[in-house]
């Protein structure tokens, strides 16, 4: 019964495959700095880039507590380049 609901399953998925795609073609230099314009954040839009970040836990704690101000503590677990 196992066998015949996997094969069933296994059955449906390769009916959903998708369509191989046709491959990518350059941009032409016009179209890049069309897209670029598009993509990159206005100057308005990335104030987070300009507050003055702390690497330090307890350097910032200490500032913190010397400026009355809160900690925003942004941790992630994992390799940087690609939380695993």
């Amino acid at each position: 019964m196992l066998r015949t609901s996997l094969a069933l399953a296994a059955g449906a998925l390769a009916g959903l495959a998708l369509p191989a795609a046709e491959p990518a073609r350059p941009l032409s230099a016009e179209q890049f700095a069309t897209l670029h314009a598009r993509i990159k954040p206005a100057k308005d839009e990335d104030k987070w880039a300009q507050i003055p970040w702390q690497v330090d836990l307890w350097e910032a704690r200490k500032a913190a507590a010397t400026q009355g101000k809160p900690i925003l503590l942004w941790e992630m677990d994992g390799h940087p380049l690609g939380c695993t």
